[in-house]
């Protein structure tokens, strides 16, 4: 089974849908036009049932196979929202709004998604029922938790849920996967070190902060390289240093350091964040100052499991053969599709967006050559795993 001949013809009206989204991108849990475009696509296609405000702003859509009383309900997930970025790709179709742009292919992932929904209503070529599910807020906003919370799996009986997303550097029509961690968790940390503030010309007599925050940036390093098993994967990242002064002439007396830390299991997750308290409070009083560490809790792991991992290779194998999916590595970014991976079992794969900017670039732009493979996957994998 290779591409599915009727995404040819949807290709021009999908792609018009991407590059209207692409047009009009919103925030986070702002993505009332999108979510609206979406619902109205729904209805307009023939969708069985189109619920919104899950997760205060997704929407449902239920599409009712040939026999629909089997009871099984596959989840096919998409995210709606853009970044707050500038953005610079110079495409004809770039954003109109200043300061937002679609800059992870969120409009080319639900574009993919409204394109499979109205092929899937045309044929209903399958038994039981798909749930065709448009998050908002994966950029930070943990919009899928939002929907899983909201009670989404249970209010639609969904048993198994597979998500998907473009990866620029990959070639259009190349799939990779792996089972279990395939993205990592993403927390972050406050940490505040107060000394003595003073006259730049007489350190000795303060406490100077931005030598302890200093020591610390560097300390805690250590715990990648010397705390974390060699064999497991940690990143630890500090990414703002701040004081409350900007005098060339004066030592402040409190700086503050901000930061994110990656890891792919719950055990090196817990092990970083009780090292990093005790680091940063005996660095501090070390050098006769004090020091707070908060640290939260982000997105989970997520973990792809491994029934469904098989099944969704063979999958993207059938679209596009066996030679185009990899086997890929973890990536330390991270995707709040893993809340719904914690809630059912299911699998997350990468799509080829070819040769590229990278996510989150201003130059960015989804590929709508890859428009068809994606539209191909989500249709083969529900007629595959729903047999009429």
């Amino acid at each position: 089974m290779p591409l599915v001949n009727r995404f040819a013809d949807l290709l021009p009206e999908i792609t018009e849908w991407r590059r209207d989204l692409h047009q009009n991108p919103e925030l986070l849990f702002d993505v009332h036009r999108t979510a609206g475009v979406v619902a109205e696509k729904l209805r307009e296609f023939g969708v069985d049932e189109v619920v919104e405000g899950i997760g205060r702003t997704g929407v449902v859509g239920i599409i009712n196979g040939k026999n629909n009383g089997s009871g099984t309900v596959i989840g096919l997930r998409a995210d709606m929202d853009a970044l707050p970025i500038h953005e610079a790709s110079g495409v004809a179709h770039a954003s109109t709004t200043d300061g937002k742009m679609h800059a992870c292919g969120h409009d080319g992932h639900t574009a993919m998604l409204l394109g499979a929904a109205k092929y899937l209503c045309e044929t209903r070529n399958f038994n039981g029922k798909v749930a065709v599910i448009f998050q908002p807020a994966e950029e930070g906003g943990g919009g899928g938790n939002e929907m899983v919370q909201d009670g989404m799996m249970d209010k639609f009986n969904i048993q198994e849920v597979y998500g998907m997303h473009n990866w620029p550097g990959m070639d259009v029509g190349q799939f990779a996967i792996r089972s279990g961690p395939i993205m990592a968790a993403a927390d972050q940390f406050d940490i505040v070190v107060t000394g003595k503030g003073g006259h730049a010309a007489a350190p000795h007599r303060g406490i100077d902060p931005t030598i302890v925050a200093s020591q610390l940036t560097l300390a805690l390093q250590s715990i990648v390289s010397r705390n974390v098993d060699p064999l497991e994967n940690a990143v630890i990242s500090v990414t703002s240093f701040n004081t409350d002064t900007v005098s060339y002439n004066v030592i402040p007396q409190t700086v503050g350091l901000k930061g994110t830390v990656r890891t792919l299991s719950k055990d090196i997750r817990d092990q970083i964040k009780q090292r990093m308290e005790t680091l940063v409070e005996h660095t501090a009083k070390s050098m006769d100052a004090t020091a707070t560490c908060e640290y939260h809790y982000g997105y989970p792991v997520t973990i792809n499991h491994e029934k469904q991992t098989e099944f969704a290779t063979s999958i993207a194998a059938k679209v596009s053969g066996p030679q185009n999916v990899n086997i890929t590595a973890p990536v330390m970014g991270a995707e709040d599709f893993s809340y719904m991976l914690e809630a059912r079992p299911g699998a997350f794969i990468f799509m080829g967006n070819g040769d590229t900017a990278l996510l989150h670039h201003p130059e960015y732009d989804f590929n709508d050559d890859a428009i068809p493979h994606g539209c191909s996957y989500w249709v083969q994998l529900v007629e595959q795993a729903l047999p009429v």
